[in-house]
């Protein structure tokens, strides 16, 4: 789901700035380690949601050469090229959405009888070109392994225009889209549904459904700790807007994380 998206940067642009390090003349290897830390996040309670909620959710990456870990991503390795290009491949772990108010995943009491999304394994595949150490172009496919839930898919420019020892500054901003199984999963009310929640019916469209802008500043505080503060702003385009249980078409997230590395 998008509105959890923007937690993802707090760690998925730690990748791609050291993607572009790894290319720049001056720049160290990346280095195995070991991450841990809690995230602060306030968000839209699910994509379309009018309300918001906080949640602290836990982080933990490691690296060991081209394998990771990341208890937001998943599992999975990249690879890079002395020319700029990578590729990452991730296994990982969609929550769904609940049709009641949930402290720890996506989901609204707006959305009683609607049933609940399942939660499902998935595939993710990201292919990118770094052709400045302060440029990345990306194309970005998520698939489900568990469940027909759809696949979603982005296409997203980063910029990164502050890159030092201690801080880094990146901008990223994402075109979103997604099958019609997937339009109808998150955005979509069955006959069925419309019976049971009182939403009138409506069949999502595949294709293109929204832009995600996000900010991202991360300093490093010592040797071992460091921060992150994450600004986030989803729009929503009219396929998945026309949708009855879509209440606010636009959606502004922000998170802090505070992470040790060891």
């Amino acid at each position: 789901m998008i509105t959890r998206n923007f937690v993802l940067h707090i760690t998925c642009f730690v990748l791609i700035s050291s993607t572009c390090n790894a290319f720049a003349d001056d720049a160290p290897a990346a280095e195995d380690n070991v991450s841990v830390g809690l995230a602060a996040q306030s968000a839209p309670r699910y994509s379309g949601a009018d309300q918001h909620h906080w949640q602290v959710v836990p982080v933990v990456q490691a690296r060991k050469g081209a394998f990771f870990f990341d208890s937001l991503k998943g599992l999975g390795y990249d690879l890079q090229s002395q020319s700029g290009f990578y590729l990452e491949h991730t296994l990982g772990y969609s929550l769904g959405r609940a049709d009641r108010n949930s402290n720890w995943r996506d989901g609204a009491d707006k959305l009683q009888g609607m049933g609940n999304i399942a939660a499902t394994v998935n595939t993710a595949l990201a292919v990118g070109w770094t052709p400045m150490s302060w440029l990345a172009i990306e194309g970005k496919a998520t698939l489900p392994l568990s469940d027909g839930q759809g696949g979603h898919y982005q296409t997203s420019v980063t910029l990164i225009p502050v890159q030092n020892a201690t801080d880094t500054l990146a901008f990223q901003s994402a075109a979103l889209f997604g099958d019609r199984r997937y339009m109808n999963t998150f955005y979509g009310v069955s006959n069925r549904q419309s019976e049971h929640s009182g939403y009138t019916a409506y069949q999502a469209a595949g294709g293109f459904y929204g832009v995600d802008n996000t900010l991202t500043w991360s300093h490093q505080l010592t040797k071992h700790w460091s921060g992150a503060l994450t600004a986030d702003y989803i729009w929503l385009g009219d396929h998945a807007d026309d949708s009855p249980i879509v209440f606010r078409r636009s959606g502004a997230s922000a998170s802090v994380a505070l992470l040790y590395t060891f």
